[in-house]
Formats: C-alpha cells, structure tokens, sequence
C-alpha cells in the first residue's frame, strides 16, 4: 500500500490500487469461511476482543474511517453517541439496500466476501455492547441473500456468532432480512419502519437512530462496506490505514467504475484518486469516444464534466468542486449521450420512488417529469427551463429526507453546464441526439440493426 497524502503521481495499477475488501475476490469459494480464514479472517475480531469497548470505539475512531454509504459520517463517532448504561437493548442494524442508480459496490462485496462483513458486526456489535445485529438486504438479489445466509450459518457453526464468541463472553444474534425493493428503505430511519414491519417512510428527527432506533432502543445505522472496513483496520493498525488518502478521508474504498468505458468495475483504491487516473487504468472511455459527463457518487449527486477529470475523489475536494462523493458511483457518459435525456430517466427514478410522504418531494419529482418529458420530446418553451430550476429548488433541502435532493441534483447541475442542449430541445423541436437529426449515434448497432 502506498501513501497518498501528496498527490498519486505513479499511475501503474500496482501503486494505484489498494485491494483489501477485493483482494481475493477472484478465488474459487472466496465467499466461504474456510477461504476467508486462510487470509486471516476473524484476527482482526479477536484483537478487537482484547480491548476494551470504549477503547475499541476509540481506535476506531482515531483511525478515520468514514462512512462509505454516501454522507461520509465518521464511524467511530457514529458508535459514539450510543448512550452507555441506560438499561435498553442496542442495535446495529446494516444497511445493504442498495439501489442508488450507478451504485454497485455493497452487493458484489456480500457476493464475493460475505465473512468481512460478518467479522465487522461481531466487533462493532462488542463496541456498542449489542446483543442482536440485522442485516437489510435488497430483496431482488436472491443469490447474495442466499450467500449471506450460508455465511451467518458458517459463523454461527465456527463460533463467530451466538453464544459466549470465541471466550470473550460476548453473545451476539445475527437476523438477515430481505426488503421488499423500495429505494425510499435506502435512508436510514424509513429503512428501520421497514424492519419493524411498517411501511417505509422517513422518520422525523430528532429522536435519532443513536437513541431511539429500531424498537425505540439506542441503534447504529451502518453500510456494508463501513463495517466491512473495520476488520481490515484492527488487523493491520489505525496507522495503516491512515496512511492511505488524505488527512481528512483516510483509507481504501471502492470505486464503482460504469457507463461508456472500456473496463467498467469495481476499483478498491485509496480514498483521493482522480477519475482520469481510474481512466487511464482501466482504458479510458469506449473506443473512439471522448467523456461528456459523469456522476462521482450516482445519479443523486450532481455531475461532473471533462473539467473535473483531476478532481480528487475525496469527501473533502468533490464538495469543493460543487457536487459530492457519495457512494463513489462513477457513472461516465460519452459524446452520444444526451444529458436531457439521461435526466428525464432519473428523475422518472426519483418519482416512481418517492415514498410521497412529503409535498415538495411527492409533488416536484411529479411535475419535473411532466416538464422534461416535454423539452424531451420537443413540445417545451423556454420559460419551462426557469420553471425546472425553481421546482427543483423547491425541492432541495425542503423535502422530508434526501431523496428530494438526489432527485433535484441533476436538474441543476445539468442546466449549468448544459443549459444550451435544453434549449436545443425547445428550437429543434425534438433531441439533437435523435439518429434522424444526428451522426452522433451512426456507430451504435443498436440503431443501426
């Protein structure tokens, strides 16, 4: 592993990529236990038993790790505010309800090395003193259901999880449960109404989920890959991982590479990379195709263009630079692509998902599509690229949960950066992109079969 607090200059895949989650992926049965223990799995879990709860949340804590599940929220902190002594069951609840479109990075991890994940509970679980942990998974993956389920049997026949784990004393329940396919469950607090068996909808704050979760009980809402992180740091030190990214995002992550490009996957990096580096890596944009715009976190953050190719990708410059890292989505669309197009499909997404709970969000994300289908298919006016704008800037921080700003991030990110192909739209009285219009798509087969 290499430093990246300075800038990574050495672009050879060997110096750039830091596979730790992904390490043995590749290996035949890598999500067995017997293939897990053979790289040391479970040595992180019994360091972590040797020391105290309160000291392991600290070094957890020191080390920097944030959360991977899009805000970035430090974990160890995230432990931290569990009330200690109040009489109550707590809960770690794991949220592996993936759907943010682009983002595909927690159900390859549980398909290929499930025991990470398990390992984490059972030390984040012992850090919080909790008894029971849930896992929320993404009901229409039903191979990674099944795989996870295999994984908790094998943890539970190896003494990694139920009763008195491996000595320490320390008895601990794992539940998998599958949701229903609702992106809404993605947010926290609608993710724990699901759990309890009610309809997912975003709950009002405060009370937060540190003391009053799941059953109204002090609980910790973590992602797949922030808790899979953590034995990786307790086995190898908090200074190891720190010596990976930038000061203020520490670590390795997992970079969801997608679209028009040449070798779209997963890239575990440290924390601070640029796209033009994964690029580079990884063959760059499709044969004979240049990069028109990108998402650095999925279709809720707002895009990027070729300016931002050098941006690092870190919590901490990608906001500078206007937008957000998010679930490091990086969804890359080439010159054939047309933007008004793209977010009229996301923001269809946004609608069909929204749990209506709350006005600006239930109704925008509605008129949005009526009014982008419009300037899509030529019948718009000009005054209706104010009237996006002003909705979506309704609906930007006005709205019940987060949803609402996803769904308002590509309207005005977009119009900032292509405001002239929206008006190309309205005067050309249909998409520029359209093959009868264009030569822009002459070599897709798809229109030419």
């Amino acid at each position: 592993m290499m430093s990246v607090a300075a800038e990574l200059k050495d672009t050879s895949p060997e110096k750039l990529l830091a596979p730790v989650l992904s390490a043995f992926w590749d290996e035949d049965r890598s999500w067995t236990l017997d293939i897990y223990q053979r790289h040391e799995g479970y040595e992180g879990l019994r360091k972590a038993l040797a020391m105290s709860p309160d000291d392991l949340i600290a070094y957890v804590k020191d080390s920097g790790l944030r959360g991977r599940g899009g805000a970035g929220f430090p974990t160890g902190m995230k432990w931290q505010f569990i009330p200690q002594g109040d009489g109550k069951p707590h809960y770690l609840v794991v949220n592996a309800d993936e759907s943010e479109p682009g983002t595909c990075k927690d159900i390859p991890l549980l398909f290929a090395n499930p025991h990470s994940l398990i390992e984490g509970i059972v030390i984040a679980c012992y850090a919080i003193r909790s008894s029971h942990a849930f896992i929320y998974l993404r009901g229409e993956v039903v191979p990674v259901l099944r795989r996870l389920h295999e994984a908790v049997r094998e943890a539970y026949a190896a003494g990694y999880l139920g009763e008195n784990i491996l000595g320490s004393g320390l008895d601990l329940d794992v539940t998998v449960h599958a949701g229903a396919g609702a992106y809404i469950c993605g947010e926290e607090t609608a993710l724990l109404d699901s759990l309890e068996g009610r309809r997912g909808q975003p709950r009002l704050r405060p009370p937060f989920p540190a003391v009053e979760g799941l059953y109204a009980c002090p609980t910790v809402v973590n992602n797949v890959e922030s808790i899979a992180s953590v034995p990786a740091i307790l086995k190898n030190g908090k200074d190891w991982f720190r010596s990976m990214g930038s000061e203020k995002s520490p670590g390795f992550t997992l970079y969801s590479l997608s679209g028009h490009v040449a070798s779209p996957g997963q890239y575990e990096a440290p924390l601070g990379v640029t796209l033009r580096q994964l690029l580079d890596m990884s063959g760059g944009m499709r044969p004979g195709h240049r990069l028109k715009f990108w998402t650095p976190g999925g279709s809720s953050t707002p895009m990027f263009t070729e300016e931002h190719l050098d941006v690092p990708l870190d919590y901490e410059a990608v906001g500078a630079a206007g937008s957000m890292l998010g679930t490091k989505a990086l969804q890359c669309f080439d010159e054939t692509t047309c933007v008004v197009r793209a977010v009229t499909r996301w923001t269809e997404f946004y609608a069909h998902e929204s749990c209506g709970k709350c006005t600006p969000c239930r109704e925008g994300t509605y008129w949005l599509v009526q009014l982008l289908r419009d300037i899509e298919a030529g019948k718009g006016t000009m005054s209706d690229l104010d009237k996006i704008a002003d909705i979506a800037d309704n609906i930007n921080g006005k709205s019940f949960c987060a949803l609402g700003d996803g769904a308002a991030a590509p309207i005005a990110s977009s119009l900032k950066y292509f405001r002239e192909e929206y008006q190309q739209h309205i005067t050309g009285r249909g998409c520029p992109f359209d093959p009868a219009k264009s030569t822009a798509w002459a070599d897709r087969p798809e229109v030419n079969a």
